[in-house]
């Protein structure tokens, strides 16, 4: 039975150019999507920028542009990236979108001043400008912020405050009960916050302190902090209260997204107990209903470092696209890093995979099994047996269950199982030294065993996956990039193409890099 599904990543900062790390995560909730979508899932997948806050103003002063110029030029450079990329997003959210996002934004706020919860205060008390939030000491090493390197500033100012802590049980319940978290390591992590017990959050800033925002609703020197205006694009992207200007949702957003959606928000592990526990308890007060889901995505090094301009081992999505193309960078995340875990980009790793997997194990098997089916006119005939249907089927659990497990890298790799199978297969079977009709079989098999790993890769390499079924001409190929692209019980059913008689010419499926 098919399911509406709402998909959300992180929104970016734009206060620089996009990184590995957002890479990363546009990847592994596309591949997601997409799997959805396959699977004939209703699916609405949203990304954007978080485009206000302290780190966007002190970086428009040093390039003498204003805040709203800055996230002007650069939030196209996110976007173009996340196009070549072949991220699959319905809807690209914007901060700074008075018509779209503030009025959610401000009606968010007011429903939380009308439940009492939200109280303003005198605050003392640590900042870090690279995290743009407070701080406690227990959050630093050697006075240093962990993430930023940088000792923070004791700051005294005037505050409004969202009240956490009064919300622990409720929490503790709604993790245990209805708010999945994964992997599961992470929702222990975050019971052992809860724990030790939570603290009220500063929700708001002087406006002398944080100028470039929005501002709180009846209280025009205060700005709101991160919390009310980033994390609410998640309701604002469909117009969860009806009143936005303009908005491609209407009042229907709510009903069709939120009310009757499974919620899925795809985020770093750096955020996780904002999501984890500031955000769902937002919502219990404003009255909206919790998510149901928090996949939590490890942090990205370069050759086993931490990424940094200093050290010289940051790696530029551009470059490697430009190097390898879209889709190697998109297997290398794929196939290397298991959700949840911390994962390594190496180019020396990249590089043998590229020519291991792709080029010689996958894009090699294709041309050979092509070549040789043009030899012999093309020809697809097919014998099937109830045996191949029911080990065909049997090996699509696996994978199936993988997938909808979110274990994303054990799927691309059982996929690649299957193509050193049939690399295997070719060369004990010898189809060249057949003749006759046991060389047609042979090689429909192998055909039809790439067809196959073409719907296995659909969701992770949508490229690569319909230029196989292109070549061997499917009868379903040019419609496979479709968002409205089903893959049917038929489609996986092992000779189902019945209609399929026909391989086509064979194409360089990737290209040696020098």
């Amino acid at each position: 039975m098919s399911k509406r599904r709402y998909i959300t990543t992180a929104i970016d900062y734009p206060n620089a150019a996009p990184h590995m790390g957002h890479v990363l995560e546009k990847v592994l909730a596309d591949v997601i999507a997409r799997w959805w979508r396959l699977s004939g899932d209703a699916v609405r997948f949203q990304i954007g920028t978080d485009e206000h806050g302290v780190k966007i103003q002190q970086t428009a002063d040093r390039e003498k542009v204003t805040p709203q110029e800055l996230v002007d030029r650069n939030v196209p450079i996110f976007q173009k990236l996340y196009e070549d990329l072949g991220i699959s997003a319905d809807v690209f959210i914007r901060t700074t979108d008075k018509k779209k996002h503030w009025p959610t934004v401000a009606a968010l706020w007011r429903k939380l001043s009308d439940a009492g919860a939200l109280e303003k205060r005198t605050y003392t008390g640590l900042y870090c400008s690279g995290c743009e939030r407070f701080v406690t000491a227990k959050d630093l090493i050697d006075g240093k912020c962990p993430d930023h390197g940088i000792v923070p500033t004791q700051v005294k100012e005037e505050n409004w405050f969202f009240l956490l802590k009064k919300e622990e049980q409720w929490l503790k319940k709604l993790l245990k009960d209805s708010y999945t978290i994964v992997p599961s390591s992470r929702a222990h992590e975050t019971l052992s916050l809860l724990e030790a017990g939570l603290e009220d959050v500063s929700f708001s800033r002087p406006k002398s302190s944080l100028a470039w925002g929005i501002p709180v609703p009846g209280d025009e020197d205060q700005t709101m902090y991160v919390w009310c205006d980033a994390l609410t694009n998640y309701i604002s992207g469909i117009d969860y209260f009806g009143l936005a200007e303009g908005h491609e949702r209407g009042p229907k957003g709510r009903v069709e997204w939120w009310d009757d959606a499974e919620v899925t928000h795809v985020i770093g592990k750096d955020i996780a107990r904002f999501h984890a526990l500031i955000w769902p308890a937002m919502l219990k007060n404003a009255d909206v209903r919790t998510p149901d889901r928090l996949l939590i995505h490890g942090f990205l090094t370069s050759e086993g470092q931490k990424m940094s301009k200093s050290v010289g081992n940051v790696v530029v999505p551009q470059e490697v696209i430009a190097k390898y193309g879209v889709e190697p960078l998109r297997f290398y995340l794929s196939h290397e890093i298991p959700v949840g875990n911390d994962g390594d980009f190496s180019w020396k790793r990249f590089g043998e995979l590229y020519d291991a997997k792709l080029r010689n194990q996958l894009g090699n098997l294709l041309n050979r099994v092509l070549v040789l089916l043009q030899k012999e006119g093309g020809t697809i005939d097919l014998e099937v047996t109830k045996e191949d249907v029911k080990s065909a089927a049997e090996s699509r659990k696996k994978y199936e269950e993988h997938m909808n497990a979110f274990e994303l890298s054990q799927a691309m790799q059982f996929a690649f199982e299957q193509v050193a199978c049939m690399n295997v297969f070719i060369n004990e079977q010898k189809p060249w030294e057949k003749s006759g009709a046991e060389k047609t079989q042979t090689l429909s098999v192998l055909a039809e065993s790439l067809r196959q790993i073409s719907l296995l890769l659909l969701p992770f390499l949508p490229q690569t996956a319909q230029e196989i079924s292109l070549q061997l001409n499917v009868p379903y190929a040019k419609k496979m990039l479709g968002n409205d692209f089903v893959i049917t019980n038929e489609m996986k059913e092992w000779g189902s193409q019945t209609k399929w008689k026909k391989v086509g010419k064979p194409k360089i499926l990737f290209a040696p890099v020098e």
